[in-house]
């Protein structure tokens, strides 16, 4: 594979773009490039257009970067160039991690764990030896001075309040009274669903 330097602003994004791309995914993407370099190649057409990579061009935007790396496809027709952005997004998925590998790699790293796209304390929660495990837990809930004036100066976050219907595996006539509607609220650092 052979790649080519093209200037950030020569590329086009693509009209439709099957992955979104948070801020914590461009921030970590940012830690990755800074730690790393730019390790793989956008991909695009003979156009410009960015067929895989869009975080990444964003990523280097924001960065002031004026080049990339590209790796260019020529010669595919326009269903073609679809499948291909359904394609880079979906097979990375479909793979998982061994824990074990993980778990022996993360050892190996003695503590060296700043690592992009994965959560500080979870990896120090991971690491930990039985001593520092137990003083995790002892310490779960408490918070420093300095973290409980940033607490109480911080702006308040606005949830977004999501509603589901309820869980029923009957298909129901509207009526004029609602049924129960289960709520909740997804943790903006996490994304987990919090029950209400």
């Amino acid at each position: 594979m052979q790649t080519v330097t093209k200037k950030l602003s020569e590329l086009k994004r693509p009209n439709k773009n099957v992955r979104l791309h948070g801020d914590r995914q461009i921030k970590e993407y940012i830690r990755s490039i800074e730690m790393f370099g730019q390790i793989r190649p956008i991909v695009i057409d003979e156009t410009n257009t960015i067929l895989a990579g869009n975080g990444l061009f964003q990523a280097l935007q924001i960065m002031g970067r004026e080049t990339a790396d590209c790796y260019v496809v020529g010669n595919l027709t326009v269903n073609q160039k679809k499948k291909l952005m359904l394609v880079d997004n979906k097979i990375f998925e479909l793979g998982v991690n061994d824990s074990n590998v993980f778990d022996e790699i993360l050892r190996e790293l003695d503590g060296d764990i700043d690592i992009p796209g994965y959560d500080d304390e979870l990896l120090r929660v991971l690491t930990a030896n039985a001593k520092e495990a137990d003083e995790i837990i002892t310490s779960y809930g408490n918070f420093s001075e300095e973290k409980i004036q940033e607490m109480k100066t911080a702006q308040p976050l606005t949830p977004r309040l999501q509603q589901l219907p309820p869980q029923n595996d009957q298909q129901t006539e509207p009526t004029e009274q609602p049924q129960s509607v289960q709520r909740f609220v997804t943790c903006p650092k996490c994304g987990e669903k919090i029950w209400l």
